[in-house]
């Protein structure tokens, strides 16, 4: 693992994640810039520490027993240089979201994972859960029809005050240009941007945006609206903000077809909620029996039995770890670099396109 030391939020979730399953565990890592606090932090996880993460993969790739993937988990800046060098060591990467800081990077690293030969996946959180994965079956098998309308929003609070000048760890980072790139939309919004995709199972093509900074003297934007043109002509609307007083992590989607429509909420996430056009309503239970495969092996308690984000999180790394032992040359329904660029092009075109009117998603692949 490279960052995720002491004060960090993300790290700790994808130690716990990754071993979850027992299908991996953390053997190495340079978790700090400072090489004491990193050293803390191996002592305390019982693994091997280093100060560098480039002295790290260097090692670690040289040992018999040494890693066989590399966790990045650290700011946005990093993301490339960590990705890159680990990737050309022969190692395989799970890498926090954003792919990188910036587009242009993203597509960088897409020519470093096609050509390193080994695999790479983005923790998008939420492609994890269960009724996630049964929804964006739903959806596959055309029960709602075609689909006509797709709503995403993930409101946050957190950010109402400029607590970054206040010693906050965790905001700084993320408003500095320096190291984040882009704002609550690179942080939030991608989320959203690759939720909507991943269940609605059409690709965004055209957009229009506002992406604004409320708070004064923040330097990146920490609010976004969003409005989507789909392949295929279904329209939608995607919501991302940090300046919303009072929401904590609201991320809802609903996806509306021919025949009905289906909801999912971050704080119901074991229920997934249909409402047909001509029938009663119906709400569906994770760990059910009536559910798709994708959401049966999703679930590792029985149904009413209340799982969550870390459960989520390690259904990604679980996916990777099986492809890894399998040998597969992808890891399934873990979000890859592909997602990873579209994600950066919609961060990046919305944020230069702000105002203007409807522009194209730029730079997403074919």
């Amino acid at each position: 693992m490279v960052g995720g030391g002491p004060g960090a939020f993300i790290g700790p979730v994808h130690r716990m994640a990754a071993e979850l399953d027992g299908r991996m565990r953390l053997v190495a890592g340079a978790f700090s810039r400072d090489p004491a606090k990193s050293a803390a932090a191996a002592q305390a996880w019982g693994v091997r520490g280093y100060a560098d993460w480039s002295e790290m993969i260097a090692a670690e790739a040289a040992r018999e027993d040494g890693a066989q993937a590399v966790a990045v988990v650290t700011p946005n800046h990093l993301h490339l240089a960590v990705s890159r060098a680990a990737l050309q060591a022969g190692l395989h990467v799970m890498s926090d979201k954003p792919a990188t800081r910036d587009l242009a990077e993203a597509h960088e690293l897409a020519t470093v994972v096609a050509a390193s030969g080994r695999l790479y996946g983005l923790t998008y959180t939420y492609t994890g859960y269960p009724m996630v994965r049964d929804a964006r079956e739903i959806v596959r098998r055309g029960d709602l029809g075609a689909v006509r309308k797709i709503v995403v929003e993930y409101p946050q609070g957190w950010l109402s005050r400029p607590i970054e000048r206040e010693g906050a760890k965790q905001a700084e980072w993320r408003v500095d240009p320096a190291l984040a790139g882009a704002g609550c939309i690179g942080d939030i919004g991608v989320h959203a941007f690759n939720l909507a995709e991943f269940v609605g199972g059409v690709r965004v093509e055209r957009l229009c945006a506002d992406v604004s900074t409320v708070v004064p003297g923040r330097m990146l934007d920490d609010d976004c609206n969003v409005l989507l043109r789909f392949k295929g002509g279904a329209r939608g609307v995607l919501i991302a903000s940090q300046i919303s007083a009072g929401a904590r992590n609201g991320l809802k989607l609903q996806v509306y077809g021919e025949k009905g429509g289906l909801t999912w909420s971050h704080d119901r996430p074991a229920e997934l909620t249909i409402d047909w056009l001509d029938g009663p309503s119906q709400t569906l239970h994770a760990a059910s029996s009536y559910l798709s495969g994708p959401a049966q092996v999703a679930s590792r308690l029985p149904t009413g039995h209340p799982e969550g984000f870390i459960e989520a999180f390690a259904n990604l790394y679980r996916d990777f770890a099986e492809a890894i032992a399998e040998g597969r040359a992808d890891a399934g329904l873990v979000p890859d670099i592909a997602e990873g660029v579209r994600s950066m092009a919609f961060v990046e075109t919305a944020v230069a396109a702000s105002g203007q009117g409807w522009v194209a998603l730029n730079g997403s692949p074919a």
